[in-house]
């Protein structure tokens, strides 16, 4: 009986020990496994932020070495882009024929007038022509009248138009770039930073824009200045003729005279009232009344009695 009971409480004991033991194992396993799938899954973030972060660093890099890079492309085999101008005089015997005579070019050559000025004698254009019909419409131009004075300058901006229409294009690539990274972003810190670089390259895309149309428009309109200047006066200035010149002198003496009435006029509505009061004063004080020669008589025949 004894032994049935010992036999009993040790298999007892040793399934207890099993179980523990058992136990034991699946909860390390289970710890195991979940700190394995952790650092897997950090792993996993950490390397997917080193790919965003490469990535966002060669983005930085391309934008800088974009801005850095200076024109120095080879434009030997593109085509010239070319800013012609020109300023051109002429003396017309009728400014209205003239002025229709030009309009009727504008229409011929599809050109237009930035700035219109006229004046008693003459008209001043600004023309606008497009640029492959530049010296035609030069060479049709002066025939209106006789050319006075005529200048052109041309300017050379292959190398600047290229190089703008080159960093919009970029510009314009990495923009896009940045805007796929959005879905990208791993925290509120990143997608702010990707929005703050997309407005900056917006602004950089409309500045360069700006820039590339006003340069492309002076290259595919050519700028010529008209002046147009009627007919020149007929006679010759002469000098001052004897008769200019006695009528300049009575002129002058008509001046003096037209003073002298005047003062003479003053004279008599101030001088003469004003004598009057003076004589009349005198009159009253030394005259017949003599009223000081009567007081001083008094004061000496006072003297004399004492």
């Amino acid at each position: 009986m004894k032994k049935k009971i010992i036999t009993f409480i040790l298999f007892t004991t040793l399934l207890l020990i099993f179980s523990c033991s058992k136990s034991g194992m699946n909860g390390k396993s289970e710890a195991y496994l979940n700190e394995r799938v952790y650092n897997d899954s950090a792993v996993s973030v950490e390397r997917e932020g080193a790919v965003f972060n490469r990535d966002m660093s060669n983005l930085y890099g391309r934008e800088r070495s974009e801005d850095a890079a200076s024109p120095t492309a080879n434009v030997s085999n593109v085509e010239r882009k070319l800013v012609k101008r020109a300023d051109i005089r002429i003396r017309v015997e009728n400014l209205e024929t003239a002025d229709a005579s030009v309009s009727d070019l504008m229409k011929k050559y599809s050109a237009y007038a930035a700035s219109t000025e006229i004046d008693e004698n003459a008209y001043r254009y600004s023309l606008r022509v497009p640029s492959p019909a530049y010296d035609v419409f030069l060479g049709e131009i002066d025939d209106i009248g006789r050319i006075l004075r005529r200048s052109e300058n041309t300017e050379d901006v292959t190398l600047r138009y290229y190089d703008l229409e080159s960093r919009l294009a970029t510009k314009r690539e990495l923009l896009k770039t940045y805007q796929s990274y959005l879905g990208k972003a791993n925290n509120i810190e990143e997608i702010l930073s990707i929005e703050a670089r997309i407005a900056d390259l917006q602004n950089d895309i409309e500045r360069t824009g700006t820039q590339f149309r006003n340069l492309a428009n002076l290259v595919d309109y050519a700028t010529i200045d008209v002046n147009l200047l009627g007919p020149a006066a007929s006679t010759k200035y002469q000098g001052t003729t004897f008769g200019e010149r006695i009528k300049e002198l009575f002129s002058g003496f008509g001046g003096f005279l037209s003073i002298m009435v005047v003062v003479i006029i003053g004279i008599i509505i101030y001088g003469i009232p004003i004598l009057l009061i003076v004589v009349f004063f005198v009159w009253v004080l030394f005259g017949r009344i003599g009223i000081i020669k009567r007081l001083w008589r008094k004061v000496t025949s006072k003297k004399q009695g004492e």
